[in-house]
């Protein structure tokens, strides 16, 4: 196992208990955050009734919950095995849980309609994990993340200088993606139809008094030119 995946492991264990606080989903803005990043992967990936999806790197299942809400069957996998077992005690819902690694999927070919992800393409190797992705979906089957915009100065300085990562609570490998970096890596491995797109100026540190206000002047800014790249995340989804 590499360096990389056995840190990960260490990371998953270390935060297990306080997960959704690094992540930023625990607080309200962060709630508020959450629910509508998953509305755009849920769009984004067709994600309904009996659609089958694997969630990678799920970590305590915040997402894959929404996804299973839909009516979707929801298989979820992290390489934590402290993770998992969070995401098994925070859930009712019929979802699967599974330690493994992304990298390598246990499942045949063709097996998911979605493979879905919220902040895990920049913990492992894109090329890898793109290419198992699209291995296990079936033909026309679509691959959907959210992933940190590397444009965004925060997330620039956080995934780039060590001791600030440390102490926000990141893990030592991960980084961040440029818009037209991740839609090349899709390209590269034969995904069609892509789409990428900036979203997100709510801070998590946001009071809840005020994500109405910020939440409405950050739709905005999603719309204007230039000040839109540098929103603090990223959707990316692409068709077999």
């Amino acid at each position: 196992m590499s360096n990389r995946k056995e840190n990960e492991i260490k990371h998953g264990a270390a935060i297990a208990e306080h997960a959704a606080d690094i992540w930023g989903w625990g607080s309200p803005s962060g709630q508020v955050r959450a629910k509508r990043r998953a509305q755009f992967i849920i769009q984004y990936g067709g994600i309904g009734k009996g659609t089958s999806v694997l969630d990678i790197g799920c970590g305590t299942g915040i997402f894959s919950r929404y996804f299973a809400e839909t009516g979707a069957v929801v298989t979820s996998m992290d390489i934590s095995p402290e993770l998992i077992e969070h995401a098994r005690k925070e859930t009712v819902l019929p979802i699967t849980y599974l330690v493994g690694d992304a990298e390598h999927l246990p499942f045949p070919d063709a097996s998911f309609d979605v493979v879905a992800g919220s902040s895990i393409i920049h913990h492992l190797d894109p090329v890898i994990a793109l290419k198992e992705a699209y291995r296990v979906l079936r033909p026309g089957g679509r691959c959907v993340f959210a992933e940190p915009n590397m444009m965004n100065p925060q997330i620039a300085i956080q995934k780039n200088i060590p001791f600030i990562k440390k102490m926000l609570g990141d893990s030592p490998d991960e980084r961040a993606f440029f818009r037209w970096e991740i839609a090349s890596l899709l390209q590269q491995q034969q995904f069609s139809s892509i789409v990428v797109f900036p979203y997100d100026f709510l801070h998590p540190m946001v009071p809840q008094s005020l994500i109405p206000i910020v939440s409405g002047i950050g739709k905005v800014l999603e719309k204007l030119p230039f000040v839109k790249e540098i929103a603090g995340s990223l959707v990316i989804s692409g068709r077999k």
